[in-house]
């Protein structure tokens, strides 16, 4: 990915049927394909990463809400070294939604900002 790609996780219920709407209505094109958990497709500089239920991003909180289309949009920040940026952000009294969670792409974990906001700094998979 270039500097310039711009990287959204959206939840969705149906990892095949978002990869056909976005492909078919909006000109997206397909970069990976895991479903059911995870697919992303790309329009420009725009990485849609499309995560169903049962991708690492669709697990329950520690309070056991459980993420869902709508409401847990939110923009997506790529790392080299999740561990350390998390220590660095503790120490600085950052507010976590969650502790680092992995799949198959990598691993991630979702801060909170001033707002409410949901930010997520995710660490990709080697290899």
């Amino acid at each position: 990915m270039s500097e310039t790609t711009v990287n959204v996780r959206y939840m969705v219920d149906d990892v095949e049927a978002a990869i056909a709407w976005y492909t078919a209505h909006l000109g997206f094109s397909l970069l990976s394909n895991h479903a059911p958990a995870f697919a992303d497709v790309r329009r420009g500089a725009l990485r849609l990463l499309l995560s169903g239920p049962t991708s690492s991003a669709g697990r329950p909180m520690p309070d056991g809400e459980q993420p869902r289309p709508g409401g847990w949009n939110r923009i997506h920040l790529i790392v080299d070294d999740l561990p350390a940026e998390v220590a660095r952000l503790r120490a600085a009294n950052v507010r976590f939604r969650n502790d680092i969670v992995t799949g198959p792409g990598g691993a991630q974990i979702l801060l909170v900002d001033p707002s409410g906001n949901l930010v997520e700094l995710f660490q990709p998979a080697r290899g």
